[in-house]
């Protein structure tokens, strides 16, 4: 049975965070409505996963029990985040501190519970599968209808965006500009290594720990490569979301190369991306003005070149991660080793990396051919 204890709460700037676009439905019905209501009523869904609610799913036992939780070992403490289909609460699980992302699965919509059963056995089956340092680190999860969850470690310093917010804008170093540009960089190189698309990469799906290193989080809308190629329709956040993917178009790993570029413009800017538009007025923008967020003047050269190539209308000119981690790493060792660099344009043919002490060196003016 999860016990539950109470975790002294901080308070916090509330931020309104925009939902994926998979999760964004038609007005709901009275039912819905109702029963939406019921559940906000409830204090804490922990009380959701006593062993004596609901079933255990069929199916799929031996698979699930890598990873099935032992809810004597799990503590849950207070929420701190919620969507509209889930909480996450700050807890304990065998003595390690952690995050509890708990799903509602509605009981009357059964498209809107097969897209989030989906959803849920997807990140389960992929963040199980993933080890790196700058992916946030999977330990178990449960199925305890109607509330499944998913046990994560926990990222003391909340999202990205939440940081940004914080802070002043275009206040952010080079140096930590960098810094974060490339630990979000390597978590996904990694991904796409293993044949993953995250498909909502955003601000609000980077975490940080206590050592304000970034790990990339929320897998619920991947996939594995191999599937993305025939899939259509939208997935992700709007601001974020590459224009092909908006249109409904095929799509490949660059949908994430699009993202990271908006990304990499809010380190840049601390601001929000299309700030002052609905989500649907930047999907139109960004898709049929092909309209982009205002570069900053503060910023590098290099690095709006960057940006500007990875958001590229033509997902065949978006650089691939290797690619950015060699132009942000080159970089960042030409800042620390107070080398110059060149204001021109990123060239695919004419970056030169002359071994661990090398500096950026140009040549052309063209822009980036991944």
């Amino acid at each position: 049975m999860a016990s539950c204890f109470r975790l002294r709460k901080k308070r916090s700037e509330s931020l309104a965070l925009e939902p994926s676009r998979s999760l964004r439905n038609p007005p709901s019905s009275e039912q819905e409505i109702m029963d939406r209501r019921r559940w906000d009523s409830l204090e804490s869904w922990s009380m959701l996963l006593d062993s004596g609610n609901g079933e255990s799913s069929e199916g799929g036992a031996r698979d699930e029990e890598e990873w099935m939780a032992d809810l004597s070992q799990l503590f849950i403490g207070n929420k701190f985040a919620s969507g509209s289909h889930s909480r996450i609460y700050r807890g304990i699980y065998k003595q390690r501190a952690v995050a509890v992302k708990m799903v509602r699965i509605p009981e009357q919509d059964e498209n809107k519970r097969a897209l989030l059963e989906k959803q849920f056995a997807s990140e389960v089956a992929l963040l199980s599968h993933l080890y790196h340092p700058n992916i946030v680190q999977f330990i178990a999860a449960c199925k305890k209808p109607p509330v499944y969850c998913i046990i994560t470690e926990y990222m003391s310093q909340g999202t990205l965006r939440m940081y940004l917010h914080k802070k002043e804008p275009y206040s952010l170093s080079m140096e930590t500009i960098l810094r974060l540009a490339l630990d979000i960089s390597r978590g996904m190189q990694y991904l796409h290594s293993q044949g993953v698309i995250h498909r909502d990469l955003k601000s609000d799906n980077l975490l940080l720990n206590d050592e304000m290193r970034v790990k990339v989080a929320d897998f619920g809308t991947s996939c594995l490569e191999t599937q993305g190629r025939a899939a259509k329709g939208n997935m992700g956040t709007y601001r974020w979301m590459a224009p092909e993917m908006i249109k409904g178009k095929p799509y490949t790993r660059k949908v994430d190369v699009y993202s990271f570029g908006i990304v990499l413009w809010e380190l840049t800017t601390a601001l929000v991306p299309f700030q002052g538009m609905t989500p649907v007025q930047a999907a139109y923008a960004a898709s049929e003005k092909n309209l982009r967020p205002q570069l900053s003047e503060k910023s590098s050269p290099v690095m709006n070149n960057l940006i500007k190539n990875c958001w590229s209308a033509n997902p065949s000119k978006r650089p691939d991660f290797i690619y950015i981690l060699s132009v942000l790493e080159t970089y960042d060792r030409c800042l620390k080793d107070g080398l110059p660099y060149s204001h021109r344009e990123l060239t695919g043919k004419n970056l030169l990396v002359n071994g661990i002490k090398g500096c950026i060196k140009f040549s052309s003016s063209t822009t980036v051919h991944a």
